[in-house]
């Protein structure tokens, strides 16, 4: 005889109303609604500067009552004959940071892993860190008495090995700009950017690397066969956001070394020709459609970088 067993019967849950979850959390709430204000003060509201793009702007008149205009400052910028200089001194300029900035943290924090003095690593730390709170101003004026023609530390170095006969000035030739400017963004970045990625290593299984030593694998070999692999979907996490950003060459460290008129050619890019274009100059309603058709392309190099991500298993939504 089969006894046959009678399907328990399951009570739906009751929803709860997010009106009432709301209620239950008004402390965690409160604690949030001061950062919504802050982001909507901040972020959001002045969106509405972009109207300013559309218009002839006038700073007397106000937005209600300058003439619309259409696209006409953004065809203007397009048949601007400094077009194509800021365009490619932007793309060169990002591209040589990708290449060489992006990587360089992650390459610090690899080998700073490997040390196993404490008070060393600290101190290389604490060393690499420092540079990233010292203003561009700062830095800009030590780069600018280090590679000065009278008395600066890199000609007397040259001098003294004989590899020049007379002093350079290197912030006014073009062909060394770029490496320059480089070179600063490493050396003052470098350190501060490095804490993620250490902070990824540290949470990667310890029993990895014993397997992998197990298998034969020496130090070296773990960095590229476990290391590298664990924290691999923070790298692409920020090299997304940094293809986004692939139009934001930079501004301070661009405007502060750039200071000669020689290097104008290799050093003008989109953010300080706006600057010196539009705000300088009181075209308000050009910078901001400069400005606009900047932020728009930078969406959609983070849409598309997102979208091949998300093919490999990593992406931000």
């Amino acid at each position: 005889m089969k006894i046959q067993h009678k399907p328990s019967i399951q009570l739906p849950k009751k929803r709860i109303s997010k009106l009432v979850l709301f209620g239950r959390q008004w402390d965690l709430q409160l604690m949030v609604i001061p950062a919504l204000i802050f982001i909507f003060i901040f972020s959001y509201f002045p969106l509405y500067g972009l109207l300013m793009a559309f218009q002839d702007y006038d700073i007397f008149t106000g937005f209600f009552s300058s003439p619309w205009v259409g696209f006409k400052h953004f065809n203007i910028f397009l048949e601007s004959p400094e077009f194509g200089e800021v365009v490619k001194n932007t793309i060169c300029i990002s591209l040589l940071k990708l290449l060489f900035c992006f990587p360089a943290p992650i390459i610090l924090a690899l080998m700073l892993n490997e040390v196993k003095n404490m008070l060393f690593k600290r101190f290389i730390q604490t060393i690499s860190y420092l540079p990233h709170f010292f203003s561009w101003v700062i830095v800009a004026g030590f780069i600018s008495s280090m590679l000065a023609v009278d008395n600066g530390s890199l000609n007397m170095a040259l001098q003294k090995l004989n590899f020049i006969d007379e002093p350079i000035n290197f912030l006014s030739v073009p062909d060394y700009f770029w490496t320059i400017l480089i070179s600063a963004n490493i050396w003052k970045e470098i350190g501060f950017a490095s804490i993620v990625y250490l902070a990824a290593i540290a949470s990667v299984e310890p029993a990895l690397y014993e397997a992998a030593a197990l298998d034969g694998a020496g130090r070296f070999k773990q960095v590229f066969l476990v290391t590298i692999p664990s924290i691999m979907p923070v790298i692409i996490i920020f090299m997304i956001l940094a293809i986004g950003n692939i139009l934001n060459a930079g501004f301070e460290d661009i405007l502060l070394l750039a200071n000669s008129p020689t290097i104008a050619e290799v050093a003008n890019v989109v953010d300080t020709y706006v600057y010196r274009v539009g705000i300088k100059n009181s075209r308000y309603s050009y910078a901001t459609a400069v400005g606009l058709m900047k932020s728009v392309i930078n969406i959609g190099l983070l849409v598309l970088a997102n979208a091949l991500a998300k093919k490999k298993g990593t992406s931000l939504w």
